[in-house]
């Protein structure tokens, strides 16, 4: 039967409209397809580019190419890094660049430097007196003290990290010293050391006074240090060199640091301003700060320069070291070949030699004289 022609129009409508869906679906199946195929090539050219970024971004840490110098420089530029990488990085990466930046800064730490040691009486007994006065109104603060016999200016640090190393260091010591007398012209270097001064309230020392002498100790340090650092010895540090006499500092215990935070001056009032005394310029010592300290509390020393009017005046140190066990060395060998000369005159009398046969006929001899005498 034949439709009407209204009837045929609105069924063509639904046909249309049924077939409407069918065709979308296709669409988007493909569309999906399309765009599943396109995220696939995207993923596969960027993998490389995120490793690059990556290791650039791990090339632009402070820890990549730094040499750290000394304890001070070391912490800042640990903090530094650590604050950059949490920024840039996350979770694992944080976590594995902090051991590696540990791992760098245990290598590159300070473990010897240069050392002009304080031995003038005068000084080591003011500083004795200042410790006393701040021990007094602070008991906890004894364990911040430095020995007297450690007493000493840091001329500039260095690492050695092996005993070719150190062997180099020593050398370049011993080289020094041509330098340094050609500076002092053979001139007398007093050190005068005058008032009390503080690093962030934890590291308390005494200031050396500004004069041509301290002027010329700057000038001996910096010629020194340029000199291990032709050999490849990296010396010294980036800030300027500020010369003073450490005698407390809250690092010497870690308890101490967890009870006091900082070290108040007032405890050193009377002091601020107070004259310790001059200490001749008249050697330089290249010592560990890792190796067991001397018996009088001095560091390990691996070598010395001496020079200076003090050296011609009394012997140094090391020379009255060697000069009392030559005496010993002396004493022992004396006794020794005593003994033995006492065993062998033993052994001669108990078996009948020459020597007790001579003694007594020279016996008999002697009554016989008394007898005829009587």
């Amino acid at each position: 039967m034949a439709l009407r022609p209204a009837e045929g129009a609105a069924r063509a409508g639904v046909d249309a409209r049924s077939a409407a869906p069918e065709h979308d679906g296709l669409e988007n199946i493909q569309q999906k397809k399309i765009f599943k195929e396109n995220m696939e090539k995207t993923q596969q050219s960027e993998e490389p580019c995120a490793a690059d970024s990556v290791d650039s971004l791990m090339a632009e840490m402070p820890f990549v190419d730094t040499d750290i110098e000394d304890e001070h420089a070391m912490l800042a530029t640990s903090e530094l890094s650590i604050k950059k990488k949490r920024k840039r990085t996350t979770g694992r990466e944080i976590e594995e660049g902090t051991e590696r930046k540990k791992k760098k800064n245990k290598q590159c730490q300070p473990n010897y430097f240069i050392s002009l040691p304080i031995t003038n009486p005068k000084i080591t007994g003011s500083i004795q007196a200042v410790q006393d006065a701040i021990v007094q109104k602070d008991q906890r603060l004894s364990k911040a003290m430095v020995r007297s016999g450690s007493l000493h200016v840091t001329m500039f640090v260095m690492h050695l990290s092996s005993e070719e190393e150190i062997s180099i260091a020593v050398g370049a010591l011993s080289d020094s010293k041509v330098f340094v007398d050609d500076l002092l012209k053979g001139k007398r270097v007093d050190l005068s050391f005058q008032g009390i001064d503080h690093f962030r309230n934890q590291v308390g020392f005494v200031n050396l006074a500004e004069n041509d002498h301290t002027a010329l100790l700057k000038e001996i340090a910096e010629t020194m240090k340029k000199i291990f650092q032709e050999k490849g010895i990296m010396a010294g540090e980036e800030r300027a060199f500020k010369p003073h006499l450490t005698f407390m500092k809250l690092s010497k215990s870690t308890e101490l640091r967890k009870q006091v935070k900082k070290i108040d001056s007032s405890l050193y009032e009377d002091f601020k301003n107070h004259y310790f005394g001059d200490e001749i310029l008249h050697r330089f010592d290249l010592c560990s700060m890792l190796k067991k300290k001397q018996p009088n509390g001095y560091y390990y020393c691996e070598s010395s320069i001496v020079f200076g009017e003090k050296q011609a005046a009394e012997p140094d140190d090391a020379e009255l070291v060697s000069l009392s066990k030559r005496l010993v060395e002396n004493a022992v060998l004396k006794a020794v070949q005593q003994y033995l000369e006492e065993t062998q005159n033993k052994s001669r009398q108990t078996d009948g030699s020459p020597a007790k046969t001579e003694e007594a006929a020279s016996s008999s001899k002697n009554e016989s004289d008394n007898d005829n005498s009587k």
